[in-house]
């Protein structure tokens, strides 16, 4: 995987919403995780339209529980967020094969993508109050936390 655009973008977005320094690593680590969580969230988001009798997913579809969309109201007051926005658009994660996503629903994915990072960058913080820099231990309990969650 080549290191992904925008890394001076993601390290500020780090360090003012967590309080965290990351590297080049953890940035490609931080968009596989959530690359990952896309993933998931999608084949949730095409049962629920199946079971509604869709073959196309809309943002309702998609298991947004209520700590993520406050984490998504707060990422749209960032300074950061527009320049991410901006980087995410073209290059989110598109779902796997057998998911089609609504254009609407395609929108709120940058906004999800903001979202998660939020949540992400704030649970190292909860997960060791004096951690600087997370190491592999840190990201291996933030990662595991989530995916209990999700």
């Amino acid at each position: 995987m080549t290191v992904p655009a925008g890394v001076p973008l993601f390290q500020r977005f780090f360090r003012s919403v967590g309080r965290v320094k990351i590297d080049r690593n953890d940035v490609k680590r931080f968009r596989a995780f959530i690359d990952d969580l896309v993933d998931d969230l999608a084949i949730a988001g095409r049962n629920a339209a199946t079971w509604n009798g869709r073959d196309v997913i809309a943002p309702q579809d998609l298991p947004v529980p209520t700590g993520l969309q406050e984490r998504m109201r707060e990422f749209d007051g960032l300074e950061e967020a527009g320049e991410i926005r901006g980087l995410l658009a073209p290059t989110i994660r598109r779902p796997p094969g057998d998911v089609t996503f609504s254009e609407e629903t395609e929108d709120v994915l940058v906004e999800l993508f903001g979202g998660l990072a939020v949540a992400l960058a704030r649970t190292f913080r909860e997960v060791d109050p004096e951690v600087v820099h997370p190491g592999t231990e840190h990201w291996d309990r933030v990662t595991t936390i989530f995916r209990l969650v999700f």
